[in-house]
């Protein structure tokens, strides 16, 4: 963005609260835990401190009464100050550290007016070129051995409302914004000294201040957004809405809420209709396999940047057209291996031991203890179609289980241990005592397994299927089980499957030893946590720095993030020219490149691009209208 001169904001002043404000923490409490470090009772203190704190804040105790409560209890030391403001440094507020630049080049403007103590504020906001002077703060009173004992009493700061009697006193011009977390902040703004409260949350939601709020403020990139000043990013995280949908791990919430995003999550998928109203305004949307994003969804999606699959599927989405609109996807497409892997090793187990038929025997009261088609797996033949990430896998652990394992798959793949390659499906069908599938959701894998494959798998084989549900003949496998020409089966997906839980037939359902489940290949805690950590870092990366690395549509880039630069993204159909008419604009507005990359597709391309100044919006709006642009987005 461009850096406004201080000439246009001279009009404004701004009043920092310091503690939960510049820094995400209370000094007192802070100080509390250094000076009663040995206390046996250091726990019941902190939290009554804490709990005093808290009342003073919200103007349910004189602030007087606070501040002498607390320094009563904190038994404290002027040598403690010492590592009191080392730990301040190491705690000020995130955004605030993200635009230093901010506090540096508007001082003249910026005050802090603090119920906190000048002995470790004044050290901690002159490293953001905020003076002494311009610092107005409460001062301790220690006695001859430097214990602290008091604060000076005839401080305005230390009465009751102290904070509306030093504004008053300062008597600034213009319009003043205070910004602070408590409501000992607003009553400022309600005094009519201060022309706007920013109830500032991104360390702690203080209802009372936030409910009087004329602006709610996250971050304080919400709060420079809102003014039109420089920032550390173009567009606040907070104002980045993400929906995710399927009851998506918890830990995604967690991953993304915490970066700044406002994220909401659902625990359905949303049919067609419902989802266009939905997405309107999302930027990004979080999906597992029932949801479709078609194109009429991405059509409505008027601000959607990025789609996750928190699946290895992605059959759900229109890739093609999500790359038309310079829509990114990602996926998780080893997350869940290993919990697919171990589910294949247990069906292959349980149905070559008849554990099925015997666990619903003994269900219905019937002992039947025999071996009759009961085997071990050592030394049977396991045929694996599809040697990706999950086959290869399974097939080291098969033959660790003594399993000779056989495998066939499209493309060349180079064998894992001692598993042979077949040449063709009918090999490996013909040689296989065990066939499991794990091949990808290509339309063209409807009915892979049908009659014909069916008939080609030995006398009493086993199949299992963890792929796809469209990839096996359903009525032809019931026919094959029935018939006795295979011994068993097991199967987690299926043609058609539920949006949510509830009621499901399938015509497999009461065919002695197989084994039917949910659609839970991939659903065990370890998987969706991996998942939930994998897909939103993704979703991260691309949002804050512009990295399309793993995306399954997208040209993939990476540039390191910048320092003291500023980056735009620039997503264009790839035709001859773009790059030469997106420099000649950068030229044209004497914008030097730092740093710029470029890949590109058969159909779009996608540009990274960091200078070494600020860009106004004339050059923001010159990038914009060169054709053929599909999206264009300023980072930092």
């Amino acid at each position: 963005m461009a850096k406004q001169s201080n000439q246009t904001i001279s009009t404004r002043k701004f009043i920092f609260d310091f503690d939960s404000t510049l820094t995400q923490v209370e000094a007192l409490d802070v100080l509390a835990e250094l000076t009663l470090e040995n206390r046996e009772d250091r726990e019941e203190i902190i939290r009554k401190i804490q709990e005093i704190t808290n009342l003073g804040i919200d103007g349910d105790i004189s602030f007087t009464e606070s501040l002498e409560r607390r320094i009563r209890l904190l038994n404290a030391h002027e040598k403690d100050l010492i590592p009191l403001i080392d730990a301040l440094r190491n705690k000020i507020s995130k955004s605030i550290t993200a635009n230093r630049a901010f506090f540096e080049d508007y001082a003249d403007d910026i005050y802090v007016i603090s119920c906190g103590f000048k002995e470790f504020i004044d050290p901690i906001v002159s490293e953001y070129n905020i003076p002494s002077e311009r610092v107005f703060a409460n001062t301790f009173e220690v006695d001859a051995e430097g214990k602290i004992i008091g604060f000076d009493k005839e401080n305005v700061l230390a009465t009751h409302n102290g904070k509306i009697a030093c504004l008053r006193q300062l008597d600034l011009d213009g319009e003043v914004q205070v910004i602070g977390d408590g409501y000992s902040d607003y009553v400022m703004r309600e005094a009519g000294i201060a022309d706007k409260f920013f109830a500032y949350t991104e360390n702690v939601h203080r209802e009372k201040a936030a409910r009087n709020a004329d602006h709610i403020a996250p971050n304080l990139d919400e709060f420079l957004f809102v003014n039109d000043l420089p920032r550390n990013l173009s567009y606040p995280k907070n104002r980045i809405k993400i929906l995710l949908l399927e009851n998506v791990h918890p830990a995604a919430f967690d991953n993304l809420s915490e970066d700044g995003f406002s994220v909401e999550l659902v625990s359905h998928s949303l049919p067609e209709e419902e989802l266009i109203e939905r997405i309107k305004g999302v930027h990004v949307l979080g999906i597992r396999s029932k949801t479709q994003v078609t194109q009429r969804v991405l059509d409505a999606a008027d601000k959607l940047l990025v789609v996750g699959a928190f699946c290895i599927g992605t059959t759900q989405i229109a890739l093609e057209y999500a790359k038309e609109k310079g829509v990114v996807v990602f996926n998780a497409p080893y997350s869940n291996t290993r919990s697919v892997v171990e589910l294949a090793i247990g069906e292959i187990i349980m149905l070559m031991r008849s554990i099925f038929p015997r666990s619903t025997e003994i269900h219905g009261g019937k002992w039947n203890k025999t071996a009759a088609n009961s085997r071990e797996i050592r030394g049977k033949n396991l045929g694996i179609v599809g040697y990706g990430n999950i086959g290869k896998q399974l097939s080291v652990l098969a033959e660790a289980m003594g399993m000779r394992v056989y495998y066939y798959d499209v493309d060349e793949q180079l064998a894992l241990g001692n598993a042979t390659k077949c040449n063709t499906l009918e090999d490996l069908l013909s040689v296989s005592d065990v066939v499991t599938l794990h091949i990808d959701d290509n339309p063209a894998n409807k009915n892979y397994i049908g009659e014909r494959e069916l008939a080609r798998m030995r006398e009493g084989a086993y199949l299992i299927n963890l792929s796809r549900g469209f990839v096996v003949d359903i009525p032809a496998l019931g026919n094959a089980l029935k018939s006795g020409k295979l011994a068993g089966a097991a199967i987690d997906v299926y043609p058609e499957e539920p949006r949510s839980n509830g009621e499901y037939q399938t015509e497999l359902a009461g065919l002695e030893n197989v084994i039917l489940t949910p659609h839970i290949g991939g659903s065990t805690e370890e998987a969706q946590r991996d998942i939930a950590d994998f897909v939103p870092n993704k979703i991260m990366e691309y949002i804050n720095a512009g990295s399309t690395v793993d995306a399954v549509n997208f040209p993939n880039i990476r540039l390191p993030k910048q320092q003291n630069a500023h980056r735009f993204l620039h997503i264009h159909r790839n035709v001859p020219g773009i790059m030469a008419h997106i420099n000649k604009v950068l030229a044209e507005f004497d914008m030097n490149i730092t740093g710029q990359y470029l890949s590109t597709d058969p159909q779009v391309g996608y540009v990274i691009t960091d200078l070494d100044k600020d860009y106004n919006k004339e050059v923001v709006r010159a990038l914009r209208k060169i054709e053929h642009t599909i999206k264009f987005r300023v980072l930092y």
